[in-house]
């Protein structure tokens, strides 16, 4: 039983610490409770780890003992006084402090006993090994409102209260102070951090007119700060028909970086924990998940510890929740586990404060679709932007990791893939840093959010995105050209999906929306065009990256019948003649299945037009269909009627004289290109040749006519090539006419 009291003593922070008695129990249960491991290690590991505890915990529990009972000021070489601080961060830097420390020293430092170097020393050494309590901070704030301690100590206190924010085990009574740190926005130091505070800690219910009015005189002595605009965009987000200003857009940084002093602590504090035993892992939060070794992004993927009293929740579990449906109670986030109860719960949901756990949580993610909260989008377009900010690989350059940020960028792009949407901290991420990234360092993953990129600001892509993606793709290998078209086609198909016209809603609401939109993708269609024609010169036709370009051009071909959007762009000249030419039968059967598409879509088009069944805001233009008709003279005369040389009339077209084929030299030049003897479909002639022929061993290609014809046709249909049979029965007239 003695066990089980050392073991939850550290769940009832609100009876205080006394070192003298008490602290020997505490402190004892917290570092056998750091040494629980899965595997029994060897004896004398066991013995040596015992003696590096208990002198640990000997030194914490003296180091907290003084600094609580001494009375007298102290000099600052007091050798007495340096051993106890060297105790205290030791223990702190390498396993972090337990809970019960935390009250002591908050005290021992906002007191003003000692002297600054010292009270910074101590906060810099707040690092927690599981939780703070809660108590602990209210009693630091009451500290604060005395003032005994200095102004730098004070700003200290709050940027070290910013980022141990996710720490603290509950909030509710940090939610009741709310007024109180308000009454700081009055002090101009403090005001940044303060309002960084506040912006974790608004509710709904904080929303008043006083406050805003406040926000507003301070915005008009300071002038338009970014901490004042974050808290005025929040304030406006939950009650927008009180705050009618017209504010600026979306900054990229709202609030300066608090977690300097306590970054690489925390990160290096954890690692230890989790590293000791698995079961660390799930207390290291106060909650039930795994934890990630992942740096400060992965840290706050992480549900942390609810502002909900769970206590009493879990009290209220036999009395059918009828207490949760009280519009005042909201559920604890961390509790969610079924998508039952996220129905049930769906309206008293306590989002946590830092968002970077939403990215991680189906769940809350399936919350974010169902409720169109502006708030949430908010506060995670900050907290991403700032993260991306601060650890993208190629512009910080102290860095050790490339492998965390790249765990970092995967799972951004899994929620944008959950949520059909991109983030807008991401793509002004991308934005700002494309023009600085080599194109190596997490290429796949930089490829995949380019994907995701949002159709809502588009007016600077080219410049922002379409520039530095050329200069690295026309300079890259050709696997990076292939994995930059991928990521076009899927941006391409994104935009799509997303921006769908459905013909049941009233169409002159959606004319300037519809031609943004057509502008944009044509732009993206325009850009895909110009550098595939280059990367096939660059890259002598090669029929690998051909695959990509035709794969991006198949959905192109369909975007009037299956996206509903009045545009058709045919692909350029320095395309469709590298695939009407390939060695590849792949490539030349998706061509023809591309050109299929194409006449599909334009029939209908020009079907609708002629009906007049509605008024039309977008033609087609003559010259997509004077294009589509030269295309498709030179792949009949090409595969069929044999005399693409003759016909051919498009200005980059295969067109030429007799004397120059005469200087080739070549014979049967004219059927060189036909379905018979295309260097593309040679492969097919001698199979269907030797099956037919089997004696005949001299491959007489001319055999194939007639009847052979008709059935060397039935025999490329049935090897699969049904981009070449959809092409040929309705590009064909004695084909179709014959279907």
């Amino acid at each position: 039983s003695e066990k089980m009291q050392r073991r939850q003593s550290h769940k009832t922070p609100k009876q205080p610490l006394h070192v003298r008695r008490k602290s020997q129990t505490d402190l004892s249960a917290w570092r056998k409770g750091g040494r629980i491991d899965s595997e029994k290690p060897l004896q004398s590991h066991q013995s040596a780890n015992d003696q590096k505890y208990d002198s640990q915990e000997a030194s914490l529990e003296q180091a907290l003992s003084y600094l609580e009972t001494v009375q007298d000021h102290v000099v600052l070489k007091n050798s007495v006084l340096q051993k106890h601080l060297d105790a205290v961060e030791s223990t702190a830097l390498k396993q972090g402090l337990p809970p019960e420390g935390f009250e002591i020293l908050l005290n021992v430092v906002l007191s003003g006993k000692f002297a600054d170097t010292v009270n910074t020393r101590l906060l810099k050494s707040l690092i927690p090994a599981s939780v703070i309590p809660e108590c602990s901070v209210v009693k630091a704030v009451s500290w604060l409102c005395v003032s005994k301690c200095s102004g730098n100590i004070q700003l200290l206190f709050l940027r070290w209260l910013i980022t141990m924010f996710d720490f603290i085990d509950r909030k509710e009574q940090l939610h009741a102070l709310y007024g109180i740190f308000f009454f700081f926005l009055q002090d101009e130091k403090m005001c940044p951090y303060v309002c960084h505070l506040l912006y974790l800690l608004t509710r709904r219910e904080n929303v008043k007119p006083f406050r805003i009015r406040r926000l507003l005189n301070l915005q008009a002595k300071m002038g338009m700060q970014p901490h004042l605009q974050a808290l005025l965009s929040l304030y406006k987000l939950f009650c927008p028909e009180l705050v009618t200003i017209t504010l600026p857009g979306k900054m990229k940084i709202y609030f300066k970086n608090s977690d300097g002093p306590w970054k690489a602590a925390i990160t290096a504090v954890r690692q230890r924990n989790q590293g000791t035993s698995p079961l660390s892992q799930t207390v290291f939060l106060g909650i039930c998940q795994p934890q990630s070794r992942k740096r400060k992004w992965n840290a706050h993927l992480v549900i942390p510890a609810s502002s909900t009293n769970t206590n009493n929740l879990e009290e209220d579990k036999d009395k059918n929740h009828v207490n949760l449906y009280n519009s005042n109670e909201s559920f604890p986030v961390e509790q969610l586990r079924t998508f039952p109860q996220l129905l049930q719960h769906i309206h008293c949901l306590e989002f946590p404060s830092r968002m970077g756990s939403v990215l991680t949580n189906p769940l809350l993610l399936h919350y974010m679709n169902c409720v169109k909260d502006e708030s949430i989008y908010l506060r995670l377009y900050y907290w991403m932007g700032q993260m991306l900010q601060e650890e993208c690989s190629w512009c910080v350059v102290d860095n050790p990791s490339k492998e965390e940020f790249k765990s970092f960028l995967k799972t951004i792009y899994k929620a944008e893939c959950f949520l059909q949407e991109g983030f807008s901290a991401c793509e002004e991420f991308l934005y700002k840093t494309l023009p600085l990234w080599d194109g190596s360092c997490c290429q796949s993953e930089v490829l995949s959010l380019v994907s995701w990129i949002p159709l809502s600001s588009v007016s600077d892509i080219k410049s922002y995105l379409y520039d530095p993606l050329a200069q690295l793709f026309f300079t890259s290998s050709i696997y990076f050209k292939c994995s930059v078209l991928e990521s076009l086609k899927e941006l391409l198909q994104n935009w799509l999906n997303c921006n769908v016209i459905q013909e049941d809603l009233e169409f002159s609401s959606l004319n300037t929306t519809l031609s943004g939109l057509v502008n944009v993708v044509a732009e993206l269609v325009h850009f895909v065009g110009r550098i595939s024609t280059a990367a096939l010169r660059l890259e002598n036709n090669s029929t690998f990256l051909l695959y990509f370009i035709l794969d991006f051009y198949g959905i192109v071909c369909d975007m009037y019948l299956k996206y509903n959007l009045p545009l058709l762009i045919m692909p350029p000249a320095g395309v469709f003649y590298p695939a009407l030419l390939t060695m590849d039968s792949v490539n030349l059967n998706q061509l023809c299945h591309i050109m299929y598409r194409y006449r599909t879509n334009l029939v209908a088009a020009k079907e609708n037009e002629l009906s007049k069944k509605k008024i039309l805001q977008f033609k087609f233009s003559s010259q997509t269909y004077q294009e589509y008709n030269q295309y498709i003279t030179a792949m009949v005369g090409c595969l069929w009627t044999s005399s693409v040389f003759e016909k051919d009339i498009h200005p980059q077209g295969l067109r030429m004289d007799d004397k120059l084929l005469s200087k080739t030299a070549v014979k049967e030049l004219k059927t060189s290109f036909n379905i018979v003897n295309h260097p593309a479909m040679m492969g097919y002639s001698i199979q269907f040749l030797h099956q037919i022929c089997p004696d005949d061993t001299t491959f007489n290609f001319k055999l194939i006519k007639g009847k052979r014809w008709d059935w060397y046709l039935e025999y490329l249909y049935s090897q699969g090539l049904k981009g070449l049979k959809v092409f040929i029965e309705s590009s064909i007239r004695r084909v179709s006419q014959a279907s």
